[in-house]
């Protein structure tokens, strides 16, 4: 059994849901079969599985987010960094920061249609540090 630590960066240009599912699985190539754990080293983006087909998905969710937890709410008090810090940090305690995803001949084991998606949640554009820690033969 090994263990390998990688980390890789992804530039997010703006607010969004962005595929990565191709920059992961360009990491996984030492390990033939095991598992993946994805881990966003930030509080105000997030990690997900969903649909990779239709792009529209992309939008749509990033619109419920938006109006489910909308940037200057009154309600939230920690604005050191802009209005939409701390809706960025509530999403990603709904979404969350981490992934585990079991490896197979190679390649991330998911379904035909999944994907994994980078949510950032500031309006600007942001570099984001992902640990990627594999386990496996």
């Amino acid at each position: 059994m090994q263990i390998i630590k990688k980390s890789i960066h992804i530039t997010t240009p703006k607010r969004g849901v962005y595929l990565i599912t191709n920059e992961i699985e360009k990491e996984i190539n030492e390990i033939s079969d095991g598992i993946a754990n994805i881990f966003l080293k930030h509080t105000s983006a997030s990690l997900a599985i969903n649909e990779n087909y239709d792009p529209i998905v992309r939008s749509d969710i990033e619109s419920f987010l938006q109006s489910l937890i909308p940037d200057c709410w009154e309600g939230f008090k920690h604005t050191l960094e802009g209005c939409d810090d701390m809706p960025a940090h509530m999403k990603n305690i709904f979404i969350g920061s981490s992934l585990t995803i079991p490896i197979s001949k190679g390649r991330l084991d998911m379904g035909i249609w999944q994907g994994i998606y980078l949510l950032e949640h500031r309006k600007e554009k942001n570099r984001r540090e992902i640990a990627i820690t594999l386990i496996g033969e």
